[in-house]
Protein backbone atom coordinates (compact mmCIF):
# COMPACT_ATOMS: atom_id res chain seq x y z
CA UNK A 1 0.00 0.00 0.00
CA UNK A 2 1.22 3.44 -1.11
CA UNK A 3 0.49 6.62 0.16
CA UNK A 4 0.69 9.83 -1.39
CA UNK A 5 3.29 12.85 -0.59
CA UNK A 6 3.33 16.54 -1.79
CA UNK A 7 6.83 17.63 -2.63
CA UNK A 8 7.13 21.36 -2.88
CA UNK A 9 10.31 22.98 -4.94
CA UNK A 10 10.67 26.24 -2.60
CA UNK A 11 12.83 29.07 -3.51
CA UNK A 12 15.63 29.20 -0.69
CA UNK A 13 14.52 32.56 0.53
CA UNK A 14 13.29 33.73 4.11
CA UNK A 15 9.81 33.52 4.59
CA UNK A 16 8.82 31.09 2.09
CA UNK A 17 7.69 27.78 4.02
CA UNK A 18 5.54 30.18 6.25
CA UNK A 19 4.17 31.29 3.16
CA UNK A 20 3.76 27.75 1.67
CA UNK A 21 2.33 26.55 5.23
CA UNK A 22 0.20 29.25 5.62
CA UNK A 23 -1.48 28.87 1.80
CA UNK A 24 -2.27 25.24 3.29
CA UNK A 25 -4.00 26.37 6.83
CA UNK A 26 -6.16 28.46 4.70
CA UNK A 27 -7.34 25.78 3.00
CA UNK A 28 -7.88 23.87 5.77
CA UNK A 29 -5.15 21.15 4.63
CA UNK A 30 -3.50 19.62 8.13
CA UNK A 31 0.22 18.04 7.22
CA UNK A 32 1.12 14.78 9.37
CA UNK A 33 4.38 15.12 8.67
CA UNK A 34 7.16 16.67 6.63
CA UNK A 35 10.66 17.10 6.00
CA UNK A 36 13.00 19.99 4.57
CA UNK A 37 16.13 19.50 2.55
CA UNK A 38 17.99 22.09 1.18
CA UNK A 39 20.70 23.28 -1.92
CA UNK A 40 21.91 26.65 -2.30
CA UNK A 41 19.29 28.18 -4.54
CA UNK A 42 15.94 25.94 -3.81
CA UNK A 43 14.42 23.08 -1.23
CA UNK A 44 12.24 20.35 -1.67
CA UNK A 45 9.40 20.40 1.08
CA UNK A 46 8.30 17.20 1.18
CA UNK A 47 4.79 16.68 3.20
CA UNK A 48 1.70 13.73 4.14
CA UNK A 49 -1.29 15.93 4.24
CA UNK A 50 -5.11 14.53 4.82
CA UNK A 51 -6.08 15.77 1.53
CA UNK A 52 -2.88 15.52 -1.28
CA UNK A 53 -5.40 16.06 -4.35
CA UNK A 54 -6.56 19.74 -2.99
CA UNK A 55 -3.24 20.64 -1.50
CA UNK A 56 -1.84 20.22 -4.89
CA UNK A 57 -4.29 22.17 -6.28
CA UNK A 58 -4.29 24.96 -3.91
CA UNK A 59 -0.16 25.46 -4.51
CA UNK A 60 -0.12 25.27 -8.09
CA UNK A 61 -2.55 27.80 -8.36
CA UNK A 62 -0.88 30.00 -5.59
CA UNK A 63 2.08 29.67 -8.50
CA UNK A 64 4.35 26.70 -6.74
CA UNK A 65 6.13 23.87 -8.23
CA UNK A 66 4.57 20.93 -6.56
CA UNK A 67 4.78 16.88 -7.43
CA UNK A 68 2.45 13.94 -6.27
CA UNK A 69 4.84 10.73 -5.85
CA UNK A 70 4.28 7.11 -4.06
CA UNK A 71 5.97 6.59 -1.35
CA UNK A 72 5.89 3.86 1.68
CA UNK A 73 4.66 4.58 5.30
CA UNK A 74 5.26 2.03 8.02
CA UNK A 75 4.88 1.63 11.75
CA UNK A 76 8.11 0.25 13.31
CA UNK A 77 8.64 -0.36 17.53
CA UNK A 78 9.49 2.41 19.16
CA UNK A 79 12.57 0.90 20.87
CA UNK A 80 16.32 0.98 20.27
CA UNK A 81 16.72 -1.02 16.75
CA UNK A 82 13.20 -0.78 15.91
CA UNK A 83 13.60 1.01 12.51
CA UNK A 84 16.85 -0.99 11.94
CA UNK A 85 15.13 -4.22 11.66
CA UNK A 86 12.47 -2.86 9.19
CA UNK A 87 15.67 -1.65 7.59
CA UNK A 88 16.93 -4.63 6.99
CA UNK A 89 14.54 -6.05 5.11
CA UNK A 90 15.70 -4.01 2.27
CA UNK A 91 19.09 -4.29 2.63
CA UNK A 92 18.52 -8.37 2.04
CA UNK A 93 16.44 -7.93 -1.03
CA UNK A 94 19.36 -5.19 -2.08
CA UNK A 95 16.92 -2.10 -2.51
CA UNK A 96 17.84 1.24 -1.79
CA UNK A 97 16.62 4.18 -0.03
CA UNK A 98 16.44 7.31 -1.72
CA UNK A 99 15.31 9.24 1.44
CA UNK A 100 12.83 8.80 4.41
CA UNK A 101 11.77 10.65 7.52
CA UNK A 102 9.95 9.86 10.83
CA UNK A 103 7.52 11.47 12.35
CA UNK A 104 5.20 10.66 15.43
CA UNK A 105 1.59 10.35 14.86
CA UNK A 106 -1.54 9.44 16.89
CA UNK A 107 -1.14 6.19 16.26
CA UNK A 108 -0.92 3.31 18.61
CA UNK A 109 1.17 1.63 16.13
CA UNK A 110 4.42 2.53 17.02
CA UNK A 111 6.77 5.47 15.72
CA UNK A 112 5.82 5.82 11.99
CA UNK A 113 8.41 6.06 9.24
CA UNK A 114 7.83 7.12 4.90
CA UNK A 115 10.19 6.03 2.96
CA UNK A 116 10.92 6.06 -0.60
CA UNK A 117 13.02 3.32 -2.16
CA UNK A 118 14.80 2.65 -5.55
CA UNK A 119 11.94 0.01 -6.11
CA UNK A 120 8.51 0.19 -4.83
CA UNK A 121 6.74 -3.03 -5.09
CA UNK A 122 9.79 -4.83 -4.04
CA UNK A 123 10.58 -2.76 -1.14
CA UNK A 124 6.69 -3.22 -0.07
CA UNK A 125 6.94 -6.73 -0.66
CA UNK A 126 10.20 -7.24 1.66
CA UNK A 127 8.72 -5.33 4.24
CA UNK A 128 5.68 -7.69 4.46
CA UNK A 129 7.53 -10.92 4.83
CA UNK A 130 9.43 -9.63 7.58
CA UNK A 131 6.61 -8.81 9.60
CA UNK A 132 6.74 -4.75 9.06
CA UNK A 133 3.63 -3.14 9.69
CA UNK A 134 2.49 -0.92 5.94
CA UNK A 135 0.46 1.94 6.46
CA UNK A 136 -2.49 3.40 4.63
CA UNK A 137 -3.20 7.05 4.59
CA UNK A 138 -5.97 6.13 7.48
CA UNK A 139 -3.90 4.97 9.85
CA UNK A 140 -1.93 8.18 9.74
CA UNK A 141 -4.77 10.46 10.60
CA UNK A 142 -5.96 8.48 13.52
Amino acid sequence: MYIKQLSVFVENKKGKIAEILSVLGESNIDICALSLSDTTDYGILRMIVDDCGRAFDVLSKHGEIVKLSDVIAIAVDNTPGGLAKALIALREEDIAIEYMYAFVGNSSLGAMVVLRTDEKSGALSALKRHGVCILKDSDLYK
